[in-house]
C-alpha cells in the first residue's frame, strides 16, 4: 500500500471465515483501530461485516512518512501500522477461539479515490454504508451498529468518523445523507468499487 498526504483511500480486506463472532470482537477490533490507525488518518466511513471490513480514510502527514527500519525499506508508517493492527487482532482472535494461522484471506487493499473521475468516491462512500442492508442483515441502515452510519445521521456520537470532514468533502448534510443512501445503486457506480 502506498499513501499520499491528503488523499482518500478505500481500505478493505476479507476473510474466508467469520472474524467478528460477537459484539466484543467488533468492539475490540475498533479499539485496536483507534490505537494503531486513528492517529494517522481522518475516517470518512467505516463498516465491519462478519467476515470483512471497509474503511474510507484520508491520510495525514505522519501516515506517509517512511519507517526507519532496515528490514522494511520503503515502508510507510500507515502500511506498517495496518499490518500491526491486523496482526494484533488476529493474535487475540486466535487465542480466544483456540485457532492458529492467518485470519485474513488476502493482503489488505488500499484503493486511492482522488484520481478517479465522476462520482466514484461518493459511490464508494455509499457502498460502504450499504453493505449490511444489501447483505440482508438489517432492514434499515441505522439498525447496523458496526458502521459509521448512525454517527453520520446523529443517532450516535461515535469517535471514529470525522463527521464534519465527511460533510465538507462530499458537500452534503445529515438530512441529504439519510435520504440519499437509500437510493438504488446504478451498475456503473458499483463496477469499480474494488
Amino acid at each position: 500500500m502506498h499513501f499520499e498526504e491528503g488523499y482518500t483511500y478505500h481500505i478493505y480486506n476479507r476473510s474466508n471465515q467469520t472474524v467478528f463472532r460477537t459484539q466484543d470482537n467488533y468492539t475490540y477490533f475498533l479499539k485496536k483501530f483507534k490505537q494503531y490507525i486513528s492517529p494517522y488518518v481522518d475516517v470518512l466511513a467505516w463498516c465491519l461485516m462478519s467476515n470483512h471490513f471497509h474503511f474510507m480514510v484520508m491520510a495525514n502527514a505522519e501516515a506517509v512518512k517512511y519507517v526507519e527500519d532496515k528490514h522494511l525499506p520503503n515502508t510507510q508508517v500507515l502500511s506498517k501500522k495496518f499490518g500491526t493492527f491486523l496482526s494484533s487482532y488476529t493474535k487475540a482472535y486466535n487465542k480466544m477461539y483456540k485457532k492458529r494461522g492467518h485470519l485474513w484471506a488476502h493482503n489488505t487493499k488500499a484503493k486511492q479515490l482522488n484520481y478517479t473521475n465522476n462520482n466514484y468516491p461518493l459511490s464508494c462512500f455509499r457502498y460502504i454504508h450499504e453493505n449490511p442492508k444489501a447483505a440482508g442483515l438489517v432492514k434499515k441502515h441505522s439498525d447496523w451498529d458496526y458502521s459509521s452510519f448512525k454517527d453520520l445521521i446523529g443517532e450516535r456520537n461515535g469517535t471514529i468518523v470525522n463527521k464534519e470532514l465527511v460533510y465538507q468533502v462530499f458537500n452534503i448534510n445529515e438530512e441529504y445523507f439519510r435520504n440519499w443512501v437509500d437510493l438504488k445503486f446504478k451498475d456503473e457506480d458499483l463496477k469499480n468499487i474494488y
